[in-house]
């Protein structure tokens, strides 16, 4: 299979305006499959029939374009960073997969990783005029401020964990980090800021240990910015995704993440899915490979087309109501 580089802006479908929706997978944890399931998702909304955009935010150690089963194309986003094109579809690949196009973030600089705040929301913004009705970002790992900002882009956060105790710690992590990151972006206010920053730390001086304690505390130093923090609590919304599970306590854990985020930070949690622990992954990544094309019959396949149909139908019916 190959991946080539060609002008899409005729050859694709999508809105004129932009992405219908956008979905971010992020995890917090290398190691865990975020580019698998990125890369499988993809593919998966694309034989549902919608056009959909892949992007490889994992900048300095892309690998999308073998999950896809192609080769790393000649130009990536560090060719529009840098100024060496100014079109992001300029550097937007065909696949082998109908409807499914292809932003590559290999082939980058070393320092591509630490993309300044001007290029970033430059970068940002050209993703939301791409001509594609699905946009998927492949987040990096980690919990810098780049990586949480892509994430909190979307419209459809995904945060995906193996059952390992490391996965399911620094899961957590990377929520409570994107958590109080949305709140510090919300509030412009510096002494709101720093009582924000104050409470991300559990053992805070000012007693702030659950979301509530947060708002009514910013709302005495702020009345107005205390609303526009509990409102942007309220707006948070998060999907959980179990990869490699091999047991029933694999799949109820998701339940459980989802049980505590909505208790302790006061957002919507959503458990989206689970994927199983199968061999047919590594025996795909080995032959360069995407698993639905080397093994169409899968259960793992099933389960993958499951997940895009609730993502697909949610958002047909948030359009609807």
């Amino acid at each position: 299979m190959s991946i080539n580089q060609n002008s899409l802006s005729v050859k694709r479908a999508g809105p004129a305006l932009g992405p219908t929706s956008i979905i971010a997978v992020g995890g917090g944890k290398g190691g865990i499959g975020k580019s698998f399931i990125s890369t499988s998702l993809a593919i998966s909304i694309s034989q549902l029939g919608h056009s959909v955009t892949i992007v490889d935010l994992d900048l300095g150690a892309a690998n999308v374009h073998t999950c896809l089963g192609g080769t790393i194309p000649e130009k990536s986003i560090s060719d529009f960073v840098t100024g060496r094109v100014s079109d992001l579809r300029a550097i937007t690949s065909n696949t082998p997969f109908q409807r499914l196009s292809f932003i590559s973030g290999s082939n980058d600089s070393f320092n591509i990783a630490n993309l300044n705040p001007g290029a970033q929301e430059r970068l940002m913004d050209e993703l939301k005029k791409l001509p594609t009705e699905y946009l998927v970002l492949d987040l990096g790992a980690g919990t810098n401020n780049s990586i949480l900002d892509f994430f909190l882009m979307a419209d459809k956060k995904l945060v995906a964990l193996t059952p390992e105790p490391v996965s399911v710690e620094n899961a957590y992590r990377f929520i409570k980090s994107a958590f109080f990151r949305n709140l510090l972006r919300t509030e412009n206010d510096l002494q709101v800021q720093t009582v924000v920053e104050d409470a991300m730390d559990q053992k805070n001086n000012l007693g702030i240990r659950t979301p509530a304690d947060l708002i009514n505390h910013v709302k005495k130093v702020n009345p107005l910015a205390g609303q526009r923090i509990a409102e942007a609590i309220d707006g948070f919304d998060l999907d959980i995704l179990v990869n490699q599970i091999r047991a029933r306590s694999d799949i109820d854990l998701g339940y459980s993440i989802a049980s505590v985020c909505t208790k302790y930070f006061g957002i919507s949690t959503n458990y989206l899915g689970y994927l199983d622990h199968d061999n047919a992954v590594w025996q795909a990544q080995r032959k360069r490979r995407p698993l639905i094309t080397e093994y169409p019959h899968s259960r793992l396949v099933a389960q993958f087309l499951t997940i895009a149909k609730n993502l697909v139908h949610r958002q047909i019916k948030k359009a609807v109501v």
